[in-house]
């Protein structure tokens, strides 16, 4: 229950304060953590490694540039964006929730990968401003209570001439919309009680995807934390998005 005086935010489908949606994303996390990329592979059939790789390769990242991967989990996109910017440069793995966050870190160094890792909070990073080439947060940004904070946080360590880019689940195109539907809601819990032994953590994931922002929402609370040419990309017949804006 909320009082009059608490924000309100959406978790999943119910509305929650702020900060009960906190506590339950971070439920979420540490239940589905030990299974979260094994649930990746089957949930997607394997395309999230392609969405992931499309989005670095859209972020212009080279060699010795400096990259932050906001709530990156288990680290796919940090391991990416390493073999990206080479040992002259620096890419930090960041997570509010320590479960995901441990294990991204262990397959960093299982990879041979010393990446720095810090627990910290999307809404609050703890980084100086203007110190990244580029910010990244992917299957991320819809779990946050308060997504405009944190895109302003994302924009204020980025440098100028660099990039935010937001990878997330949307909406697909409509005629598409019946089968999807039936895949989220059925097929997914499902899959996460036979796997992860999670059905609620997945019926989550499928209603926090349906009141996500529309692309055109995300584009337009981007420019609105100082962002410029912001433009994004359908993926998977809109499954998927690649939203990219630049401080100028």
């Amino acid at each position: 229950m909320t009082t009059p005086s608490e924000k309100t935010t959406d978790f999943g489908f119910e509305a929650v304060s702020e900060d009960e949606k906190i506590q339950r994303v971070a439920k979420v996390f540490h239940s589905v953590a030990g299974r979260y990329d094994l649930m990746n592979d089957l949930m997607s059939g394997g395309l999230h490694r392609l969405w992931k790789r499309f989005a670095v390769a859209r972020s212009g990242v080279r060699s010795g540039q400096r990259v932050l991967d906001v709530a990156g989990g288990t680290g796919d996109l940090a391991r990416l964006f390493t073999q990206r910017v080479g040992a002259s440069g620096e890419v930090v793995l960041t997570d509010i929730n320590g479960s995901m966050l441990w294990r991204g870190r262990d397959r960093l160094v299982d990879a041979g990968l010393m990446t720095p890792v810090v627990q910290c909070d999307a809404e609050c990073l703890p980084f100086t401003a203007g110190y990244f080439d580029c910010v990244c947060i992917g299957f991320g940004l819809r779990n946050v209570a308060r997504k405009a904070k944190a895109l302003r946080e994302m924009a204020r360590v980025l440098r100028p001439g660099g990039c935010v880019l937001v990878l997330e689940f949307s909406h697909p195109w409509a005629l598409l919309q019946p089968a999807y539907d039936a895949y989220s809601f059925r097929v997914l819990p499902a899959l996460g009680r036979l796997v992860a032994g999670d059905e609620g953590s997945y019926r989550y994931l499928a209603e926090s995807i349906r009141v996500h922002p529309s692309r055109d929402q995300l584009k337009t609370m981007m420019e609105s934390a100082g962002l410029e040419r912001v433009e994004y990309w359908n993926l998977s017949a809109g499954v998927v998005a690649l939203h990219r804006g630049f401080l100028l």
